[in-house]
């Protein structure tokens, strides 16, 4: 009877798929399965698809960032039908006299009616918020000032840009809720709920409860933002994603735009970091045709 070692082992067979990399880098060379392998690198997400390394990360995060830096956004107007004037009159807050001197005041100075509203002492900041919140179909901040502290991973850049402040943070329910001061930022809540996959409500406040609320704004733990102002051009844009992947020790990435900015999350063992890239010196370099579809991220496994 003829023995091996090979009969004493038990019977292990993965095939070639189970073997070779799953690295969406198409000119990757690693090619064992790294989740696999004792102390190997997790990699990192991008939605459903997995990058073996901060390089191939970083090498293939060009065609999504070049992709958000060369597309045309055309955001839909969305102004409210009711407009301020009449808001304000349906509530009682000016009459008719008052609305019809507003106009012309604001005319004549080439101002506006808010503007000129406010400047005549007619009404006050709290009335305005609680016009526009009718206008936009929006509830307002009570009575009440916002005096309480949220923590929240949003990046304060974008949130001074859009005049708005987080006023209620719920992890567990994913759900927040934003105050904004002059209009709501469709594009502002759809970036937030791309990237936290949170869901943001809006609502109105008056400009002083914008600033206290700002300054009350707390990161959570292990959260900073990082405004890269002169980001280059898109290869250097993705070398600078890679490098922050690896201090990080990124685990999943997301990717949106938001108005003039290029907003991208690295998460990881060592925590999550927004880096902001203003488009203004961002040109693509790159001959490749890219999709402009941006996947939703899962969580990393293993």
């Amino acid at each position: 009877m003829n023995l091996s070692l090979r009969s004493f082992l038990p019977p292990l067979d993965l095939g070639w798929n189970h073997v070779r990399a799953v690295c969406a880098m198409p000119t990757c060379h690693n090619k064992l399965l790294m989740r696999a392998v004792p102390g190997a690198r997790a990699g990192i997400y991008v939605g459903e698809i997995w990058y073996c390394s901060p390089d191939c990360f970083a090498m293939e995060s060009r065609q999504t960032l070049a992709s958000l830096c060369t597309r045309t956004v055309v955001e839909m107007p969305r102004n409210p039908r009711l407009p301020l004037g009449l808001a304000l009159l349906a509530k009682n807050y000016i009459s008719e006299g008052q609305l019809r001197f507003g106009v012309a005041l604001s005319e004549h100075h080439g101002v506006t009616l808010e503007t000129t509203l406010l400047e005549q002492g007619i009404v006050s900041d709290k009335q305005l918020a609680a016009a526009r919140a009718a206008q936009w179909g929006c509830p307002v901040l009570g009575h009440e000032p916002a005096a309480q502290v949220v923590e929240a991973d949003l990046p304060p850049t974008l949130l001074r840009a859009c005049s708005a402040a987080p006023l209620h943070y719920s992890a567990k329910a994913k759900r927040l809720v934003l105050g904004f001061v002059h209009r709501v930022e469709h594009t502002l809540l759809q970036s937030i709920e791309q990237i936290t996959g949170c869901r943001a409500e809006p609502c109105f406040i008056t400009p002083a409860e914008f600033r206290e609320q700002l300054d009350r704004l707390a990161p959570v733990e292990g959260y900073a933002e990082i405004v890269d102002n002169d980001p280059g051009t898109v290869p250097q844009m993705g070398r600078t994603l890679g490098s922050y992947a690896v201090e990080y020790s990124a685990r999943e990435a997301r990717f949106t735009r938001c108005k003039s900015w290029v907003w991208a999350r690295i998460a990881g063992k060592r925590g999550t970091a927004d880096i902001l890239f203003p488009l203004k010196a961002a040109p693509a370099t790159t001959k490749r045709e890219f999709s402009t579809a941006i996947p939703e991220v899962t969580e990393a496994i293993g």
